[in-house]
């Protein structure tokens, strides 16, 4: 793990107010949710080596909020990722997004993906799972939030963390994982993938993934189906056939309305069929 001093850390940029630069232009038909009802905005978490920001939404009255991660996609947590929180919190949910780059670098500044991934390659799964577990240990202190009712969701790099993260914290009721990668090399960094820890799974974890994605062939899919066959967790796969990677990111031309919109509806009922409500 990259150690920065407290000073550093501090210095260090916040979180951006709109869109990555990487994803320039934006789709005319982008959502945009308001702040009525709910509390939005940045927060700092404290992690093992000092705090990190984070993106948290809840509604303005109330307390004992059921919680949700969402994890961002490479670009960080910039509007979109944002905007999801919204939609959570207007929902009755305490969702917050932490900044998961953060000590290695500010995506949502660089102008190419050719720059962000050297960044998101060093971001260790250790320091992510630890980050997500200072989450939530916020969320429960500070935030009004009831960790006994914990979900996730995460879209892209973020899909591949809500299947890990839920074969890591057994407090998880629940996980939403959108075209998240299923299989790859193991390194230091990154040793496990999902088809690797099916089996240790302590959530069910609704996948939904695109037919036309040609970062994640379907027969890897198809593997991770079979996979989680035997592992008696209640998880489950939606393959939208015509979809293709990244159908629900709003802001970007592969959107897809029809199965965004269908995606969205199964996230909120799988939440509430499994106690995340």
């Amino acid at each position: 793990m990259t150690k920065l001093t407290r000073r550093e850390f501090i210095a260090v940029s916040s979180l951006t107010a709109g869109f990555a630069l990487a994803v320039q232009p934006i789709y005319a038909k982008v959502i945009t949710t308001d702040r009525k009802g709910i509390i939005a905005g940045e927060v700092k978490i404290p992690v093992s080596d000092g705090t990190i920001p984070a993106y948290r939404a809840m509604p303005t009255t109330g307390a004992n909020f059921p919680v949700i991660l969402v994890v961002q996609e490479i670009f960080g947590v910039h509007a979109y990722i944002q905007d999801v929180c919204r939609r959570l919190a207007k929902l009755g949910y305490l969702a917050i997004a932490p900044e998961m780059f953060y000590r290695q670098g500010d995506v949502t500044k660089l102008t190419d993906i050719a720059q962000i991934r050297p960044i998101v390659n060093k971001v260790p799964d250790d320091q992510v799972l630890s980050d997500l577990d200072a989450t939530v240990a916020w969320a429960a202190k500070s935030s009004k939030g009831n960790i006994q009712k914990l979900g996730i969701t995460g879209f892209c790099w973020g899909g591949r963390i809500t299947w890990l993260y839920a074969a890591h914290n057994y407090n998880v009721k629940a996980g939403v994982a959108w075209y998240g990668r299923l299989v790859g090399d193991s390194t230091p960094l990154t040793p496990k993938y999902p088809l690797d820890i099916a089996k240790n799974l302590q959530a069910p974890v609704l996948g939904l993934y695109g037919g036309m994605d040609t970062g994640i062939p379907l027969d890897t899919v198809e593997q991770m189906r079979d996979r989680l066959k035997g592992c008696n967790n209640n998880s489950e796969i939606v393959v939208y056939p015509e979809a293709p990677h990244a159908f629900h990111a709003d802001y970007r031309p592969s959107y897809r309305p029809k199965e965004a919109e269908d995606g969205w509806k199964r996230l909120q009922v799988w939440f509430k069929k499994n106690g995340v409500v």
